[in-house]
């Protein structure tokens, strides 16, 4: 209905019923009419986006890489979001405002800065700790967020993979069931997503989209770590894991189970992704901040410190982008709150798990490996101490020969001369460390899963077009050639800290260190060939020459 009013000046003007002013002969909207550009608005937002317009969102972990790439992203693309809470932990003597600070000062922000040069008026700090009670957090923070925040991202974890039990179960799972109680308070939650990962029930050959039983009661395993002192947990960790190959999947596979025991009636949702590496597109192609997993393997490699790896190079590499990992996680927070609305028997309201895995597009280790040395000598690092020689190694005896000889020698070697000289050793504690990295990978290397991903293929065809395009998280369509063209340059200009500008000077360098390369190379094979000759020679004449 629409209602003609006279102007003092005599003009027409319709009046529509959401309070737009509409001149005669005119389809715009009057300036002075702020609810008219609201409108207009409203009506060009996607599906996704409308769902989060208005929304206060409470994100934990949002100082990690995840929760980084996710604030980033829900500030960009989500328009009108009301407030975002972000749990932030004092560290090193700085204040939760001086850690934000810090944070928007890194590079994955500058796009956003660009765009929406205002937006941190949208970020409340919430000083808290994962790893403390209650998540640390203030009685007058913990009243306000309950009565403004509606969704809830949970991606606190401690992801080292041998991380100590005492710390890894008050972060991966008390601190989960304490955001669920949270969650509980909250009367106007719309949705509440607990990020997982792939690998919780890595013991399984096949892992579908639902909740395993835990391999011990959640709440059992927090009493347990409260009560007994640090060394006593240590020596009864290797049982308490039993099939679990580390704390870091232990944990998580704990956690997933008391968040559907505590759940009710919420709308809640489980994210598991899947080996999360640099971002494919956006806002910064090939952004990485952490030495996880595949990262650490190729920036070890691409400055010659690596040179093996116990890995069975033909079997899937589970590797997914950030920012679409990021996308997927944003539209299943929208899938959990349709999935709510729709469900009315509140005795099959399960909780809803995605699986985000590549095994639509796979790549499998060997392809990472080529794909990593071609666009690692194209953009080689000016830091490397040697050529890039590196290989992947099904066999453990393999593995174990080069790591002696092509590892352990060497430093040795270097050590000895740096002793020699007068200053401390380094490399075999390098080495030591690489390895221990290189352990806690060898479980995930070489053996092989089946993940089923039928709920997420589900959120794919709900998104409509537009959604799809702005919340690109369709791994079918990763070029991974292109893909690794950034991810390596990224390592080279966001981890190794190398910028792109001294290109040149590194090439020359690599240029060096081949030829170094291969001149140890033939030294080697010289050796090698004059042992054997003279071993031949010697049971020649012990053996052979007396008996002739």
């Amino acid at each position: 209905m629409v209602e003609v009013l006279l102007e003092p000046c005599g003009q027409d003007v319709a009046v529509a019923e959401n309070g737009c002013n509409l001149t005669e002969n005119s389809t715009e909207c009057s300036p002075r009419d702020d609810q008219c550009d609201s409108t207009m608005e409203d009506a060009n937002l996607t599906a996704i986006q409308s769902f989060y317009k208005g929304q206060s969102i409470f994100v934990t972990g949002g100082t990690g890489f995840m929760g980084k790439l996710l604030v980033e992203k829900l500030l960009r693309d989500c328009p009108g979001i009301s407030f975002i809470y972000l749990l932030v932990r004092p560290k090193k003597g700085k204040d939760v405002h001086q850690r934000i600070e810090e944070l928007f000062d890194d590079p994955i922000f500058s796009k956003l800065k660009e765009v929406k040069p205002k937006f941190r008026h949208q970020i409340v700090a919430i000083a808290g700790d994962c790893s403390l009670p209650g998540l640390g957090i203030s009685p007058s923070d913990r009243a306000m967020m309950i009565q403004d925040v509606s969704i809830v991202f949970h991606v606190a974890a401690t992801v080292r993979f041998d991380e100590k039990l005492k710390l890894a179960v008050p972060i991966n799972v008390r601190s989960p069931k304490v955001v669920t109680d949270l969650c509980k308070e909250m009367p106007r939650l719309k949705s509440f997503v607990h990020v997982s990962t792939a690998y919780a029930n890595c013991p399984l050959d096949v892992i579908e989209e639902r909740v395993y039983d835990p391999p011990m009661d959640a709440d059992k395993l927090i009493t347990l770590t409260e009560c007994l002192d640090e060394k006593l947990i240590e020596e009864i960790t290797p049982r308490l894991l039993g099939r679990w190959p580390n704390t870091y999947t232990f944990t998580k596979a704990v956690a997933e189970s008391i968040v559907k025991k505590e759940a009710g009636n919420m709308p809640v949702g489980i994210f598991r992704p899947a080996i999360v590496i640099s971002t494919y597109r956006e806002p910064l192609r090939g952004w990485i901040d952490n030495m996880y997993g595949p990262t650490g393997v190729a920036a070890g490699a691409g400055t010659g410190i690596l040179r093996s790896i116990h890995c069975d190079g033909s079997i899937p590499a589970n590797v997914v982008p950030g920012d679409l990992t990021v996308n997927a996680l944003i539209a299943c927070a929208w899938d959990v709150a349709n999935r709510r609305r729709a469900t009315t028997d509140e005795k099959n309201n399960d909780v809803p798990v995605y699986n985000y895995v590549c095994k639509d597009n796979p790549i499998t280790y060997d392809q990472l490996k080529v794909k990593s040395e071609k666009h690692g000598l194209e953009f080689p690092t000016g830091k490397a101490i040697w050529y890039y020689s590196f290989r992947n190694n099904k066999h453990k005896l393999v593995h174990l020969f080069y790591v002696y000889i092509l590892h352990l020698l060497p430093a040795l070697l270097i050590d000895s001369v740096t002793i020699c000289l007068g200053k401390e050793p380094r490399m075999l504690n390098i080495y030591k460390k690489i390895h221990k990295f290189m352990n806690v990978l060898n479980y995930f290397t070489t053996r092989q899963w089946k993940f089923t991903n039928e709920n997420f293929k589900q959120v794919l065809a709900k998104m409509s077009p537009d959604d799809s395009h702005n919340f690109n998280c369709d791994i079918t369509e990763v070029d991974w050639d292109l893909y690794f063209r950034s991810y390596i340059r990224g390592i080279r200009v966001y981890l190794i800290k190398d910028p792109i500008e001294s290109l040149e000077q590194a090439r020359v360098r690599w240029q060096r260190l081949y030829w170094i390369h291969q001149a140890c190379k033939l030294i080697l094979a010289y050796l090698v060939f004059r042992i054997c000759w003279l071993s031949v020679f010697y049971l020649y004449r012990v053996y052979i020459s007396p008996a002739a």
